[in-house]
C-alpha cells in the first residue's frame, strides 16, 4: 500500500515524533508506515485520517495488482 503520509505531514511542518504522539504509537511506527514497510490497522488508518482531517482513501492508496 502507498500513502502520502510523508508529504501531508511535511506540509504541517510535523515531525515523525509529533505525528507518532498524537497517534499514541513509536516513531518507528510511523517510519515504517511512510515507508510502506508496514500496513497499519484499520483503527490506526482511521485515527490517521482524523488527525489529517482527510479520508483513508485520501491518504492510502492500494498498490497496482
Amino acid at each position: 500500500m502507498r500513502n502520502r503520509l510523508p508529504e501531508l505531514r511535511r506540509e504541517r511542518r510535523w515531525s515523525q515524533e509529533t505525528l507518532a504522539s498524537m497517534l499514541g504509537v513509536s516513531r518507528q511506527t510511523v517510519i515504517s508506515i511512510e515507508k510502506g514497510r508496514f500496513d497499519p490497522s484499520l483503527p490506526l488508518a482511521f485515527q490517521i485520517a482524523g488527525v489529517f482531517d482527510l479520508t483513508i482513501e485520501d491518504i492510502f492508496t492500494p498498490d497496482a495488482a
